[in-house]
């Protein structure tokens, strides 16, 4: 809820509550929508294209490797959801840290696909180029927000 819509009694309690568990108010930072960060916007793609290569997958691979790596790739936009409704740079960046790791499982998961012949080595080298591009922003909005939380 912006400040702009809180009343003056719920300023109050909210600063009551946050004095209580020994916050300010100034070390709150504003909530941001994160279907307007450029970073989510790529990791949501790189979902899709995911989820458009995996129908190819084997039948038998349906709860084994297609599963894995949806999880993982839906990991990295959700957890960048997730960060952004957190109160603080440093519970953000935790879970833009998770990201990264839910980057690295797709990685290795899109290798093993194309090792078993699941995808091409074009689809690999297209949906790989796009993973990096995610990579590359989602390390740099952790290095901001450890810069901005420290």
């Amino acid at each position: 809820m912006g400040s702009e819509f809180m009343t003056a009694r719920h300023k109050s309690h909210c600063y009551h509550v946050y004095t209580t568990i020994g916050l300010s108010l100034t070390n709150t930072r504003t909530m941001q929508n994160y279907k307007n960060l450029r970073v989510w916007e790529g990791a949501h793609a790189l979902v899709l294209e995911i989820y458009n290569a995996t129908r190819s997958f084997p039948n038998d691979e349906r709860y084994g490797l297609t599963s894995q790596i949806r999880r993982a790739a839906v990991s990295i936009s959700s957890n960048i959801a997730e960060g952004t409704g957190r109160g603080s740079d440093a519970d953000f960046a935790r879970f833009v840290q998770f990201a990264v790791g839910s980057i690295s499982e797709v990685d290795y998961q899109l290798l093993l696909a194309r090792d078993l012949n699941y995808v091409s080595a074009e689809a690999y080298a297209a949906l790989n180029d796009q993973l990096e591009i995610v990579r590359r922003m989602t390390i740099a909005l952790l290095k901001k927000l450890r810069a901005r939380s420290s």
